[in-house]
Parts: structure tokens; C-alpha cells; sequence
């Protein structure tokens, strides 16, 4: 397979797993198109989502596991699409098989799964990347650009929370073994915006949980994810960072992250962007509407890697660390210690 190609139309790409949850295949085969890539094959280990992938991409053939599909398809760049707990092991084969990869987000559940896909890709000389789209969210390009601005003063702390009181759904993304547990879904993007805004390296990972509440109430037992989980990450620059997730929080939480800074915070949210700060020794408040995001940069930049050799936005390193924050939190909980950081 090929690790330079003259145009986008060269690359031949194909999804693993097209599951009914949010159209994610179908979402990824049309980013791929508009970007220029031509969809061929589609592999899916229940028989009955096959049809509806040829119904919606007639061009492509479909395959019954991904090992069928990477045997007898000319694919070159597979989209994994898949629950969390086999991304590894089918970013994998498919790197061996020569294959370049995009995962679904969460890269992986642990760092030492991410490290094997990182080994696989380096060994095979083949491109490794994770779908983090929301990259190019409006609201944290924005929020980028002010605080650089200095609208806020110099960044202290981050805290990025998705907070509710509900018990988890019947389905897989509330399993622990299976989901990699209660951050893994949207904690994977929270981390990834705030990583963005920080500076230094990370030095240790404090995680702090509670189980149980809601195991009886669900198919999963005492698999079912975690009640609540808090992850506290200190920098060597002397910020800070914590992420919590709970399906036990009864109060109203603003935003998705708040920034606090020397002359205020910013709460950076879908709709609306709102910074108070202090001028002029006066408390202002300050808000505006959030720009369209550009998340069809993502496939553009693979494209653009693959084609020109332009630097990877999001590469397989930049993608492990989300996992690892959210890896060394999950092991501090369960031991009662900070995790020290490896990869920080």
C-alpha cells in the first residue's frame, strides 16, 4: 500500500463498523468524500448493518469482519468505528496489514494500547491518527483566540465538567470494560480542548470516584461506569486541570470548560462565549455568539498529509495523552495515589 499518493482520489477508504449510534461510518465516509477520498469498502460483523451501508454508499463493497475486508479490499485508509474496547487491537491488524488508520475518539482505553498502536504504525511506516474533529470547534478556536489575546490575563486553571443526575443508558457506552469508563466519551473532547489552552508539561494525575449508585439499575452490574469521577492534572507550568464527569450531580453546571485567569474567566460553551473580567477595577461582563466550526479540517489535513506531506494535526502522540490523563486518573482512584506522568 502506498504512503504518498499524487491526489486525493487515489486514496481508497473504508470503515470498520457501522453501527446504527449517531451514524459515526456514515459521518466518516462522507468527511472522506468531501475531502476528496473515494469510499470502497465497508466491514461490519452484523450482517444486518451491511445492506444499509450499500444503501447509503452503493459504491463500496461490504465485508463481514475486518479481517475479510482488509484480505480482499484495495482499502488504503480505514476509519475505525467501533466501541472503544477494540480500537487497539483493530488499529493494529490493520496497521500490520499495511493500512493507514483513523480511529474513532477515544484513541484507545490505555496508555499501554495507545503505545502498541504507536509501535504498530512507527514499525509499518504507516499514518495513525484519532477522529478529534472538535478540534476545529468554533467555540475553542475562539476561546484560543481570546485568551491569547489576553482577555482573560494569564490562564491559572481549567475546569471542563459534563455533569447530570440520570442513570446510564442500556448500552455499551455505559459498561466500564467496554466504554473504558465515565470520561472516556465526552472527557475525551474536554481534554483535548483544554490541553489546547495550557502550557508545560504534565506532571502527575490525581483521580478521585465513586461507584455502585447506579450498578443494580443497569445490564452491566458492577461493571456498569463509574458514578462519578474527578481527574485533577497538575502542570509543571503551576496550572492545573480537572475534568469531572458524574451522573450523580444534581446542580446546574455553566459551560462545558471555564478558563480562570489573573483578570477573569471565560466559560466557553456551545452558543455563547461569557467572560467576566476585571477592568478598571470594575466587575464586566462580556459575551458574544460563537463562530461555525470547521471540523471537515480534519480529513482535509490526513488528505494533506498523505498527498503533500504537510505535518499531521493530529498525530498518534498529541492523541495519547487525553487517554493517559484519563488511564493514570482511573488507576489513581482505585490505588488512593497520584499517578506520576509518563508521557507528559
Amino acid at each position: 500500500m502506498k504512503t504518498r499518493f499524487r491526489s486525493a482520489g487515489e486514496i481508497r477508504v473504508g470503515v470498520i463498523g457501522y453501527g446504527a449510534s449517531f451514524n459515526i461510518a456514515r459521518h466518516h465516509l462522507n468527511e472522506m468524500k468531501r475531502a476528496g477520498m473515494t469510499p470502497v469498502a465497508v466491514a461490519d460483523i452484523d450482517p444486518t448493518r451491511l445492506p444499509v451501508a450499500k444503501a447509503d454508499f452503493p459504491e463500496v463493497e461490504t465485508y463481514a469482519s475486518a479481517t475479510e475486508m482488509l484480505a480482499r479490499s484495495p482499502v488504503d485508509l480505514v476509519a475505525i468505528c467501533t466501541p472503544h474496547h477494540v480500537h487497539a487491537p483493530l488499529a493494529i491488524e490493520c496497521l500490520e496489514a499495511g493500512r493507514h488508520v483513523v480511529t474513532e475518539k477515544p484513541f484507545a482505553i490505555t496508555t499501554q494500547e495507545c503505545d502498541a498502536m504507536i509501535a504498530a504504525a512507527r514499525r509499518h511506516r504507516r499514518v495513525l491518527s484519532t477522529y478529534h474533529n472538535r478540534h476545529w470547534d468554533g467555540w475553542i478556536m475562539q476561546a484560543v483566540e481570546k485568551i491569547r489575546a489576553g482577555l482573560i490575563g494569564e490562564v491559572v486553571r481549567i475546569e471542563a465538567h459534563s455533569c447530570q443526575y440520570a442513570c446510564p443508558r442500556a448500552w455499551w457506552r455505559s459498561s466500564k470494560s467496554i466504554s473504558g469508563g465515565i470520561l472516556y466519551d465526552w472527557g475525551a473532547h474536554f481534554l483535548e480542548y483544554a490541553l489546547q489552552i495550557l502550557s508545560g508539561n504534565m506532571v502527575e494525575v490525581t483521580g478521585f470516584a465513586h461507584r455502585g449508585f447506579w450498578a443494580a439499575q443497569t445490564p452491566y452490574g458492577d461493571d456498569t461506569n463509574e458514578d462519578e469521577l474527578c481527574a485533577l492534572v497538575r502542570f509543571d507550568s503551576g496550572q492545573w486541570l480537572t475534568l469531572f464527569m458524574s451522573s450523580i450531580d444534581s446542580r446546574a453546571r455553566k459551560g462545558m470548560l471555564e478558563v480562570t485567569g489573573t483578570r477573569g474567566s471565560l466559560i466557553i460553551q456551545p452558543e455563547t462565549w461569557e467572560a467576566i473580567c476585571q477592568e478598571d477595577g470594575c466587575r464586566v461582563v462580556r459575551s458574544g455568539p460563537v463562530p461555525a466550526g470547521q471540523s471537515w479540517q480534519y480529513y482535509q489535513n490526513v488528505v494533506d498529509h498523505l498527498v503533500k506531506g504537510e505535518p499531521l494535526v493530529i498525530t498518534p502522540e498529541y492523541a495519547r495523552r487525553p487517554i493517559h490523563i484519563m488511564d493514570l486518573a482511573g488507576q489513581s482512584a482505585a490505588l488512593g495515589r497520584s499517578m506520576p506522568v509518563v508521557y507528559p
